[in-house]
Formats: structure tokens, C-alpha cells, sequence
């Protein structure tokens, strides 16, 4: 073949290659133009289930007499929680130990605890099931962790808030550019957060908003009604804040 040829060659072959619309990846078509937006959305939410933990701690001369004394100080505790209208299925045992004790006043005796998770499906009554426990012994008290029961439902009023925020940022940018939103290309979940609980993301584009800790509204006292556990120990259910984030791609395409 001499030169001349394949040059002659060469030069329909990049003609016809000009006449065909190059693959993007992305599904951007050659009249189109990309636009990738980053978006946050929120959604608060009330609590609805409290789970806190209860225990009891006893000392005694003898492993034994310690052991004793605990399991019948822990049955009290699992009476009253019961008698609170806890279900026995959201009573479980946490923690249970003996060990002697080595040093302090109690130097040569033996402790016994037992320490079990409360999970009350009722906010409003975990002040009674808190004060249940302590009036029928507990010496170990803590929480209460504040959730919801259908957490996914408050997480997806924030990933719908996310994609309108994105799509209203999207068409600010087509307004100024003289463009207008052609479709959709894509949409990643970038994850979140709900409280203390992370919400993971399908694909890590950006670092999940920090947790927000959960929180009363409005500052003061909440009135009686609004206090979960009335006529027992106070606790205040604030509202809980599902943070998260989307990125979006958009085809954008001329007025």
C-alpha cells in the first residue's frame, strides 16, 4: 500500500468517525450539558421508644452470699418493670458478675451485679418504668436512649428533602446559565446521620453530616404533657434530627 493511499484512507475514516456522536459514559448526550449538585435535607421527629439500663450491685463476705443476695435484688428490679407494663421481650440481661474486691473499705469481700437492658415502646412511660426500678432497688441507672420505632420512615422525609434542595439549587444554576433541566442522570446517597445512628451511603461522595445529638425545642420545662413519664422520674423527648446528604446529576439543555 503506498503512503498516498493510506493517508486517503485515514482521512475518511476521521470524517466518518465526525459524523458519530462519541459515548459518555455519564449518559450525557453532545447537545447536553452536565451538572452534578451536592444537597443536604433534614427531618425532625419525636421519639417514641426509650431504652435505658437497670442493675444492682451487692456485697457479701462470700461469692455466694453475694450471688444470692444480687438474683434476688435483680427479680425485684424484673417485677417492677413488668408491673410498669414493660414486656418480659423487652427485658434482657446485659451484664452479670462476681469478683472480690481487693482494696477500700470492702477489701476481702465479693461483689455481685447484674445489670439488664429496658426497652420501653411507649415514651411516654419511661419515666414510670426509670422510677419503677429505682424504687425496687437498682443502684445502676443510665440512659435513656431516645429512638424511633419506624426509624427509615424519618430518614426518607430527609432524603426527600435532600433531592428538593438539589433539584432548587440545579435550576438556579440552568436559570443563570440560560439553560433548563433536560432529566435526572443520576442519584447517590451520600449517608447521614440520625441522631447518634449512622445512616451509611451507597457511594461515599461526601462525609456524612456529624450527629446531632437529641435535643428539646423550644428551651424550659416542657409542660406536664409534654414530659414522657409523668408522675415519675422526668424525661424530655425532644426531637431527634435525621441529617443526610445526595448528590444528583442533571442534563441540562438550552432554553
Amino acid at each position: 500500500m503506498s503512503m498516498r493511499y493510506f493517508v486517503a484512507l485515514a482521512g475518511m475514516a476521521s470524517l466518518s468517525a465526525c459524523g458519530e456522536q462519541a459515548y459518555d459514559p455519564r449518559g450525557v448526550g453532545h447537545d447536553e450539558t452536565l451538572l452534578s449538585v451536592s444537597a443536604t435535607g433534614e427531618a425532625e421527629t419525636r421519639p417514641d421508644v426509650a431504652k435505658f439500663e437497670a442493675g444492682v450491685n451487692n456485697w457479701a463476705p462470700s461469692a455466694r452470699a453475694a450471688s444470692e443476695a444480687n438474683a434476688a435484688d435483680i427479680r425485684e428490679i424484673v417485677t417492677a418493670l413488668r408491673s410498669a407494663g414493660v414486656a418480659e421481650r423487652d427485658i434482657q440481661t446485659r451484664a452479670v458478675g462476681v469478683q472480690r474486691i481487693d482494696y477500700g473499705d470492702r477489701k476481702g469481700q465479693y461483689q455481685a451485679s447484674n445489670i439488664v437492658s429496658v426497652t420501653v415502646r411507649d415514651v411516654d412511660r419511661a419515666g414510670q418504668a426509670v422510677t419503677a426500678v429505682t424504687e425496687a432497688g437498682a443502684n445502676i441507672v443510665s440512659g435513656p436512649d431516645l429512638r424511633m420505632s419506624d426509624p427509615e420512615k424519618a430518614a426518607n422525609s430527609a432524603y426527600g428533602a435532600a433531592y428538593r434542595a438539589a433539584r432548587a439549587r440545579a435550576e438556579a444554576y440552568a436559570d443563570a446559565a440560560g439553560l433548563k433541566i433536560s432529566r435526572v442522570l443520576s442519584i447517590r446517597d451520600a449517608g447521614g446521620a440520625q441522631g447518634n445512628r449512622y445512616l451509611p451511603g451507597a457511594v461515599p461522595v461526601a462525609p456524612p453530616p456529624p450527629p446531632i445529638a437529641t435535643q428539646a425545642r423550644g428551651g424550659g420545662w416542657p409542660a406536664p404533657e409534654e414530659a414522657a413519664g409523668t408522675g415519675g422520674s422526668m424525661i424530655m423527648t425532644g426531637q431527634t434530627t435525621s441529617a443526610v446528604a445526595v448528590q444528583v446529576d442533571f442534563a441540562l439543555t438550552p432554553e
